[in-house]
């Protein structure tokens, strides 16, 4: 039904299209059109008006396929690929006399091409005329001699003394095995096969021509000259047309001159008002018929998440009404944060517990973001994951749902922020670090479905207040089967900057779960490294400096890597345990990153048995904040801004 109503819609659009085009009178172009057809013209010397046109008289005056070209005192044109010239025309009888090109100069053309042939829609022959026959490329003993009259020899094609023969109508005599025949009508000069016998005559009578006769549009050009018009052709219609000088054309005949160019307005004005109501009333349907179709497709994505919901048996999850919504948050009072789906705010619970609502911005999408959240976090239960407590669906706009409360907000405030009360201190980071990786672990392999997050960024990890960190956000989440070792996804999905090569250019790979290592390892690296309140001071810093090709340089060759806050032996391990988990996390061959089981393995390991992984050969692109902050990596000569974070869903 919805295409149905789609399919009506556009056709209704086409139509007010051709209202447009067609119902508003051409008034100005009408007395152009005029004042360029009313007059007969000059071509060669021949005197020419409807239906031929050429020369300085518009196609708009004649018949498409009557076209005269002028050249000197000679008229030329075509019929059926053949040119001809037109020795003479006479308008009362609608008579042309023509004659071939290409047998002006005789009965040896210097290419044979086709007999002659009329356009029967354009022209008949006249009363009074014969067919000459033409035989080229006869053998010689076709004529058992040469005594034959219409025998004549040429060079035809580049060959010479090819026997030729000629011949009035059918002729009996007609020789046999030539090679190619060609019929030229010609007035009845020639008259017997004697004439043959003295080929000037022969050729007097093609420099002559044929009189035809044309068919196009005489009746209705009288009419139109008739009432003070002057005669067109509409090629669009293939059809007759009449100019006049004060009203539209279109019609066979122009009004009578009693009519005033007043009148005539009148009408125009008329015709004009009544296209626009017409074209009004078209709209006003078609916009109905859209919003009609919108609310038939809402109500289709409401029962496909209602059918959802059941299917999901949220047992432990609890729907809540819109208005609960609105009393948990008073009336949405605390707003604590703005992410790429919605706003959050803080709510309680009616047994005092804190909650963050998530309120749902209205898109174009089928609802999937919210089930994504749904299905995902329903099916998951890890101290580093954060816990769905219930939702709220009541149509495309009003969703929302609830979370536990995270006190410390996301991650990305003390990464950014540069107040030194923000400033965590490494062993911190480091415990943060870790719990994201183990929560990427346990979405990857704890569950009976593995699910890939897509997402993972600085803004969607939530810290509780001990500064557990949790795993939020699963609106653009992919749920597979656990031993799949690739997923299909349709465009590209993501944060700008955290989005692995693979995702955005298959080229590099197919999408796995190696993608989530990729975000993961461009996050950690940006924890310990590239963070607003950070100086990195690079000596031989250019504009094109990036922060991964420069710590893995310092690495390389044995370097100390001076990092804010960094005191401590035990600062210095952990920095460049991170940093180096990140390399290895940020390869651009999936195949060369590692888990996130290893990445454990790797953070609770020594410092000593981890090695330094190939560098990256590709950079990440420029990203920015959806807060709107800015960071910059700074140098003795240059600061380079970079912007961060927008979302592709």
């Amino acid at each position: 039904m919805v295409s149905q109503l789609h399919y009506h819609s556009s056709f209704l659009v086409s139509l007010a299209c051709l209202i447009i085009l067609f119902e508003i009178p051409p008034c100005l172009g009408s007395l152009e059109d005029y004042t360029a057809c009313n007059k007969q013209f000059k071509c060669g010397t021949i005197t020419a008006g409807f239906p031929f046109w050429g020369d300085y008289r518009p196609e708009s005056c004649g018949h498409p396929k009557l076209l005269l070209n002028c050249s000197g005192s000679n008229t030329t044109m075509e019929i059926m690929n053949i040119k001809y010239r037109v020795l003479s025309l006479n308008s009362g009888t609608q008579t042309l006399r023509i004659a071939r090109e290409d047998y002006l100069n005789g009965t040896c053309p210097s290419e044979v091409s086709s007999s002659t042939t009329l356009d029967d829609e354009l022209f008949d022959y006249g009363p009074d005329y014969r067919n000459l026959i033409l035989h080229y490329g006869c053998p010689a003993n076709s004529f058992l001699g040469t005594t034959i009259p219409g025998h004549f020899s040429c060079t035809i094609d580049g060959t010479t003394n090819r026997d030729a023969y000629a011949a009035l109508d059918e002729s009996a005599a007609t020789p046999y095995l030539c090679s190619k025949k060609v019929v030229v009508p010609i007035l009845p000069i020639v008259t017997s096969s004697q004439d043959f016998t003295n080929f000037s005559k022969v050729e007097e009578a093609l420099r002559r021509g044929f009189n035809v006769k044309r068919k196009v549009g005489s009746e209705e050009c009288n009419e139109c000259m008739g009432s003070n018009g002057a005669c067109g052709y509409d090629s669009s219609s293939n059809q007759t047309t009449c100019y006049c000088k004060d009203q539209s054309s279109g019609s066979r005949t122009c009004s009578p001159s009693g009519s005033s160019p007043l009148v005539n307005f009148r009408n125009a004005k008329f015709s004009l008002v009544f296209s626009f109501v017409l074209i009004f009333t078209i709209i006003v349907i078609v916009f109905i018929c859209k919003m009609f179709l919108r609310k038939v497709r809402l109500r289709e994505i409401d029962q496909h998440v209602e059918e959802f919901i059941r299917n999901q048996e949220l047992l432990v999850t609890k729907r809540y009404t819109y208005s609960d919504v609105k009393k948990m948050t008073k009336a949405f009072a605390d707003k604590v944060g703005q992410g790429g789906y919605g706003a959050v705010y803080q709510g309680q619970l009616e047994d005092g517990r804190l909650v963050a609502v998530k309120v749902l911005r209205e898109s174009k999408e089928n609802g999937d973001e919210f089930m994504n959240e749904v299905a995902s976090i329903s099916r998951t239960s890890h101290v580093n994951v954060v816990s769905l407590l219930g939702f709220s669906y009541h149509g495309k706009k009003k969703r929302a749902l609830i979370y536990e409360f995270m006190s410390n907000g996301s991650l990305d405030k003390f990464i950014y922020n540069k107040g030194p009360s923000d400033r965590l201190e490494w062993k911190t980071l480091y415990e943060i670090v870790t719990g994201i990786a183990r929560g990427l672990e346990y979405l990857h392999r704890g569950c009976s479905t593995r699910i890939l997050h897509f997402d993972i960024k600085p803004h969607n990890i939530l810290l509780d207040e001990n500064f557990c960190p949790k795993i939020s956000d699963f609106g653009l989440a992919k749920l597979c089967k656990r031993d799949d070792s690739a997923v299909s996804i349709i465009g590209t999905r993501g944060t700008i900057g955290y989005i692995a090569p693979e995702v955005f250019c298959r080229n590099f790979g197919k999408v796995s779960y190696k993608s989530d290592v990729y975000s993961y390892g461009m996050m950690i690296c940006e924890m310990v490294g590239i963070r607003k309140d950070t100086n990195v001071r690079i000596s031989d810093a250019t504009s094109e400096a990036y922060f991964p090709h420069y710590i893995y340089k310092r690495l390389e060759v044995g370097k100390e890597i001076r990092l804010d806050g960094v005191i401590t032996e035990e600062d210095e391990e952990i920095s460049r345990k991170i940093i180096l988990v990140s390399l290895w996390c940020i390869q651009t061959n999936p195949s060369e990153r590692p888990t996130m089981s290893k990445v454990v393995e790797m953070l609770e390991g020594s410092l000593q048995s981890l090695q330094l992984p190939p560098m990256p050969f590709l950079s990440s692109p420029p990203r920015s904040p959806t807060s709107g902050l800015h960071y910059s990596i700074s140098s003795s000569s240059k600061s380079q801004s970079i912007e961060k974070g927008t979302t592709i869903h």
